[in-house]
C-alpha cells in the first residue's frame, strides 16, 4: 500500500493559501506595470500618430 501525504493542519494551509494569493497579486501588479523601454516607445509612437497631418 502506497503511503498517504500527510495533511497540513488547516491553520498551516490556510496561510500556505494567502502567501500564493499574495504572490500572485504581486506578480499581476508587477507584469501589468510597462518597462521604462517600452512606455517609451509607446510615448514616441503617441507622439508620432499627433504629429501627423490630418487630412
Amino acid at each position: 500500500m502506497a503511503p498517504s501525504p500527510q495533511r497540513l493542519d488547516p491553520d498551516r494551509s490556510r496561510r500556505r493559501l494567502q502567501l500564493l494569493a499574495a504572490l500572485a497579486q504581486a506578480k499581476s501588479t508587477r507584469e501589468s506595470i510597462p518597462s521604462p523601454r517600452l512606455r517609451n516607445l509607446r510615448l514616441r509612437e503617441l507622439i508620432a500618430t499627433r504629429r501627423r497631418p490630418v487630412n
